[in-house]
């Protein structure tokens, strides 16, 4: 399958106001979930208000949150596509400048230094694009997030002792939840990265924060761990936006890489209650969107 740029530009452009202005359906469950089972009267109005605003952006045609982070594409290319690799890239880097330019998007990107906006939330290295390969036959997928910055300034790493086992894993988890407060705008994913490099496990942690909920680690000691993190997060009480109650989270996230027998990095990355995602998928009979 030979891909089409135009359409990887056009639908770079569409994913970003997609994932912008429409809540995957597991998160909008998810809510459902927490908001019937808090205890909490104050924390359940909170959980109401921020049900009733996603509601309020869709039926609207609106935007779920003015900021509209840094944009992540996630490309994943199958077996028999053909594509040039540079010229993908460019293609999604001109779709993701377009949606700034053609609709009313706040550009959140600025340099890091002279903080220049150039509107389009685009700059030195943003959108962040990632590249990985599937054995999906002529299937070309693209995700884009737009990663906010409430959650992506609540972000941690820890190079633990191997020695310290998986209680250093559950109380860095704990103590970083505790550190975040509200300023995640909570109820979060929060997302845990063990293992690797210290770049790979960050990294892994930003992937489990983004991965739909209901989704699980691959690995079977992974699995049992997220089970226990998340029920231990909602046990703190931070709650909705952190003013107290159950709903602290969505769940707990891990995703694991191998590493030295000298390190266990540990990372954390949240992602907050509009956890925002848009999904494109290019086969030869054309081009679907999803979450």
């Amino acid at each position: 399958m030979r891909v089409d740029l135009q359409a990887v530009e056009d639908a770079s452009k569409d994913l970003y106001i997609r994932a912008l202005k429409i809540l995957p359906d597991d998160i909008k469950a998810g809510f459902a979930r927490l908001d019937a089972a808090e205890r909490d009267p104050r924390a359940k109005g909170v959980l109401g208000t921020m049900i009733r605003n996603v509601a309020v952006a869709e039926a609207n045609d609106n935007l779920l949150c003015q900021d509209t982070g840094v944009p992540i594409y996630n490309v994943s290319i199958g077996r028999n596509v053909e594509v040039d690799g540079f010229d993908l890239e460019a293609a999604i880097v001109r779709g993701c400048a377009r949606a700034t330019r053609e609709y009313p998007l706040r550009s959140s990107v600025v340099h890091p230094l002279t903080r220049k906006n150039e509107h389009t939330s685009c700059g030195i290295r943003v959108p962040v694009i990632h590249i990985a390969f599937s054995d999906a036959a002529e299937t070309l997928a693209i995700e884009m997030i737009p990663k906010g910055s409430g959650s992506e300034n609540n972000t941690w790493l820890r190079m633990a002792i191997p020695a310290e086992g998986v209680n250093a894993i559950k109380t860095f988890v704990v103590d970083c939840v505790l550190d975040a407060g509200g300023k995640t705008c909570p109820p979060t994913i929060v997302g845990v990265g063990v293992g690797g490099s210290a770049d790979l496990c960050v990294h892994l942690a930003k992937v489990a924060a983004t991965r739909p909920l209901g989704s699980q680690c691959a690995d079977a000691d992974g699995r049992e761990l997220e089970a226990a993190l998340s029920a231990a997060v909602n046990k703190l009480g931070v709650g909705p936006q952190g003013l107290g109650g159950d709903a602290t989270a969505f769940a707990v996230h891990l995703e694991i890489a191998a590493t030295h027998i000298t390190m266990n990095p540990v990372a954390v990355n949240m992602q907050c209650h509009s956890a925002r995602r848009a999904r494109a998928t290019f086969t030869p009979q054309g081009v679907a969107f999803g979450h």
